[in-house]
Order: C-alpha cells, then sequence, then structure tokens
C-alpha cells in the first residue's frame, strides 16, 4: 500500500509540475518562459510541416525496403545518432527503469504504432488511412481519462467535429482495403495513443534523451520483427527509396519525433502527428484544442 500511496504521489507532482509550466508559458514574460513558448510552437509546426510527409516518403521507401526493415532502419539510426550527440555533451544515460519504460513505450509508439502503418501501407487505401490514423486523438483521450484526466466539453467537441469531418472528406477516396491492413491499422493508432499516454506516467529520462532511447529500444525491436517474419534486403535501394529514407531519418525522426515527445512532456497529450490527412475540420479545431494549455492557463 505504502508504494502505491508512493507512485500515486509522484504522478500528482508531476501532474503538478506540468500544469505550472503550462501556466507559466501561458502568464510569464522571462527569456525562458520565451524560450519555451518559442519551442513549443516550433514543435508543433514540425509536426505540421514535416511529420506529415513522412507518409510519402514512407510509401517511397517502400520500393526499396521491406517494411519493419523501412522502419528499424529509420529510428535505430536516428537513435543512435541522437544518443551519441547527447552523450557528448555531458547527458546521463538511462537508468535501468528508464530502459525498461524505453522498450514500453518504443514499442507502443515505433514497433506496433509506426511499424504497423508502414506495414498497412503495404495495401490501404489512402481514406483508409487517414480515417484511422485520424482516431488517435480519441484513442488518446480514452487513454488519459483512465489516468483521472478526461477531455474538456469543448475539447470532446473539438474532436469529434475533427473525425467527423475527416470521415466525411474521405468517403468518396473509398475505404476499401486488404482485411489483414485494415486489422493492422485499426490496432496502430490504438497503441500510439496508449504509448504516448504512458510516456507521461512512466520513469523516463530528462529531454531528449527520452526520444533517443525511445527509438534505439524500438528500433532494436523492429529488426527483430522483420527477422522473424522473414523480412530481407533483396537489392540495393535506389535513389528514391534513399532519399525517402533520409527524409524519415532526418525530419521524421531526430526532428519531428524529437518535437512530438517535448510536446508529451509539456503536458499535450492530445496531439495528433498525422497532420498529412488532415482535413479543414481539424486545420480548424486542432489548433485551438492543442493550445488551450496556453490559453487558459494550464490542464483542468
Amino acid at each position: 500500500m505504502r508504494d502505491i500511496d508512493s507512485t500515486e504521489t509522484e504522478l500528482e507532482q508531476v501532474e503538478n509540475e506540468n500544469n505550472a509550466e503550462i501556466t507559466s508559458l501561458a502568464v510569464g514574460s522571462s527569456p525562458s518562459t520565451m524560450r519555451k513558448r518559442l519551442l513549443i510552437i516550433l514543435s508543433l509546426l514540425s509536426l505540421y510541416f514535416i511529420w506529415g510527409g513522412t507518409y510519402l516518403a514512407m510509401r517511397i521507401a517502400l520500393h526499396g525496403f521491406p517494411p519493419f526493415i523501412l522502419a528499424g532502419v529509420r529510428q535505430l539510426t536516428a537513435g543512435i545518432i541522437l544518443f551519441l550527440f547527447l552523450r557528448l555533451r555531458k547527458h546521463e544515460s538511462p537508468t535501468r527503469k528508464q530502459w525498461l519504460t524505453a522498450i514500453i513505450v518504443g514499442g507502443l509508439l515505433l514497433v506496433v504504432g509506426n511499424g504497423g502503418v508502414v506495414f498497412a501501407e503495404q495495401w490501404v487505401s489512402s481514406g483508409l488511412a487517414a480515417l484511422a490514423l485520424g482516431a488517435i486523438p480519441l484513442w488518446a483521450a480514452l487513454f488519459s481519462g483512465l489516468f483521472g484526466r478526461w477531455p474538456t466539453r469543448i475539447e470532446w467537441f473539438g474532436l469529434g467535429l475533427g473525425f467527423s469531418g475527416l470521415v466525411l472528406l474521405n468517403l468518396e477516396n473509398g475505404l476499401h482495403a486488404n482485411p489483414l491492413g485494415a486489422i493492422v491499422l485499426l490496432i496502430a493508432p490504438m497503441s500510439w495513443a496508449l504509448g504516448s499516454i504512458l510516456s507521461q506516467h512512466l520513469p523516463s529520462p530528462k529531454g531528449l534523451m527520452a526520444s533517443a532511447s525511445q527509438m534505439l529500444a524500438g528500433g532494436v525491436m523492429l529488426f527483430i520483427v522483420g527477422f522473424a517474419t522473414g523480412e530481407h534486403m533483396t537489392s540495393i535501394p535506389g535513389p528514391r527509396p534513399l532519399a525517402a529514407m533520409a527524409y524519415l531519418i532526418i525530419g521524421g525522426s531526430l526532428v519531428a519525433f524529437s518535437a512530438y515527445g517535448y510536446l508529451l512532456r509539456h503536458g499535450f497529450s492530445h496531439v495528433k502527428p498525422e497532420v498529412c490527412n488532415i482535413p479543414i475540420f481539424d486545420h480548424i479545431i486542432f489548433p485551438f484544442q492543442t493550445l488551450q494549455p496556453l490559453l487558459r492557463g494550464g490542464n483542468k
């Protein structure tokens, strides 16, 4: 019982710290506050303009790489680069508990979530992919509620309206797909949302080391899944798949995934990175719902 009470107290302290930091962003004017506010805005923009392009890049890269090897090369390469960079700057290595978190969160986000999307993109239509990935905020809201933080009425309205717009705008594109691809694409957003919420409640390294450890753990697991399912390289990838892979490593993982982790650490639990498929309703609702903590001075 003491361990449970201690864990609950630690979680409450972390939540209070996040709320206090978001409040300071809303009302403060010190250089450090302005810097954090700028980083949050830049992180959101990177999700809109960089991460959105990764879904086209994955489709191009699939012409030269098998799906799980593709995802594994991307995540492991980015993880090694970021980890070495941080260690050279004297950042502490993750502890055993933090590595365990990296395995859990990296598995949910990058193996089942991202790896599942790459796998499904071999067959699914763009309309079905948009519909499935657009459900991530709804799953995130559900899992966040199970941890005691349910969305407000206006957030539920924004989530519902955005998803409804996504359905309506993609009906004419067709929602047919290979059954296996459809099942994987249904599971992938659930896994991504659960991993996003758990990352806020489990012990993680500070700063970018959390993203680096998750990419390292996820990349290794993706290779294991790839080899276990019989994937192998049949030829040397051409220039276009290699260029797409470079974009995925640099833009998708080093920049955008790190930005996504930064936003999660600052209380933005309903962030939706799949912006290449966001319809006009989401362009109106999602920025408002995401920036609400800044506007109202903290989560409630």
